[in-house]
């Protein structure tokens, strides 16, 4: 029998363990929609404690958690400043638009970060012609950014700006246990520059899925209700919020044998002919390779590692990515290094 692939795909790819799947089936369970589950409310608690903040809401995507908050902090026509590689604008299918009524003046800067001089760029002056600048979304870790992290010291710089211009402040924190992990910072610390933050439980974490928002209690009220407006309200979700409180538990200080493995995976295929791979970008658990002509396109290159047992995803003509997660063991890095020097012709 073949072993198991070693599916770089995304994090998003775990799946429960034996020991998620015991607090699972033995979750108490009410029903959310009117208030009374108790081990959502648990979880809602623990993230909010974790946070700083007086409230959170569990919510069944990291995209529902993003667009409830904005549709929380704006209105329809203001705009939004984010960096123009965000996950709110290339992977959330125009929702800040179609849900919320906004646009969004994309940020420049490198590894998807930026700081207060862009900031101040892209405000607008007070102008009856042009849209309120209303909102800035800040995603760290930041995925198109190779998983790059925002240390406290720049979040700060910027929302300090932010609210200088009289912004609401949002932190898209899908990846950011990920960030604490890297930089030693508890959650609350980068969640303090915030009015509301997004968490997800179903990417490094590990659980089958949710996410979080955390603010104050009336912002979160209106989270509610808009993710009663989108569908996101469920009934006996205890059994979910079980899976995201083992992972809280068990699943965060562990993200560093990801980094680990996703540096190990960058420097050994920083000497592959053929790849492009910058191992000293490498900060968290997402690796950004670039294939050279020769050995096809992007997607060629990653049909190819699937038919050797390594699967991982284009996103862009010469360019694929790789993430590590709790499903990967060293053994299935050394066959990503392997498949890729096979397919290098070494």
């Amino acid at each position: 029998m073949p072993p198991p692939p070693a599916d770089l795909r995304s994090d998003t790819v775990t799946r429960p363990t034996e020991a998620m799947r015991r607090a699972m089936a033995g979750a108490e369970v009410g029903d959310d929609v009117l208030g009374d589950d108790p081990t959502v409310i648990a979880l809602e608690e623990r993230i909010a404690n974790l946070l700083g903040k007086e409230a959170a809401a569990f919510v069944p995507s990291g995209t529902m958690a993003n667009q409830a908050a904005i549709r929380a902090l704006t209105e329809p026509a203001d705009e939004i400043i984010a960096h123009k590689d965000s996950h709110i604008i290339h992977y959330e299918t125009g929702a800040p638009a179609a849900v919320s009524g906004c646009s969004i003046a994309p940020a420049e800067g490198e590894r998807g970060m930026f700081g207060p001089d862009e900031l101040d760029r892209l405000v607008r002056t007070p102008n009856i012609h042009a849209p309120r600048s209303r909102l800035l979304v800040i995603e760290n870790t930041h995925n198109r950014g190779g998983g790059s992290v925002w240390t406290l010291e720049q979040v700060r710089a910027v929302t300090d700006r932010a609210r200088a211009h009289g912004l609401r402040t949002h932190l898209d924190g899908a990846r950011l246990w990920n960030a604490c992990v890297a930089t030693g910072r508890p959650p609350k610390d980068y969640a303090a520059c915030f009015e509301t933050v997004s968490t997800c439980f179903s990417k490094g974490l590990g659980a089958p899925v949710g996410s979080s928002v955390a603010g104050t209690p009336e912002t979160i009220a209106r989270v509610r209700r808009f993710r009663k407006m989108m569908g996101g309200a469920m009934r006996q979700s205890g059994i979910l919020a079980a899976a995201a409180l083992h992972a809280l538990e068990h699943h965060v200080d562990r993200l560093a044998e990801d980094h680990a493995r996703a540096r190990r995976l960058a420097e050994a295929w920083a000497s592959v002919p053929g790849l492009g791979v910058n191992p000293a970008e490498v900060q968290t658990n997402i690796v950004y390779v670039t294939i050279e002509p020769r050995l096809g396109t992007a997607q060629q290159w990653c049909a190819a590692m699937r038919e050797l047992g390594v699967w991982m995803l284009p996103t862009a003509p010469a360019r694929a990515r790789a993430v590590t997660h709790l499903d990967i063991t060293d053994g299935m890095i050394d066959r990503a290094v392997s498949a890729a020097r096979t397919l290098s012709g070494r």
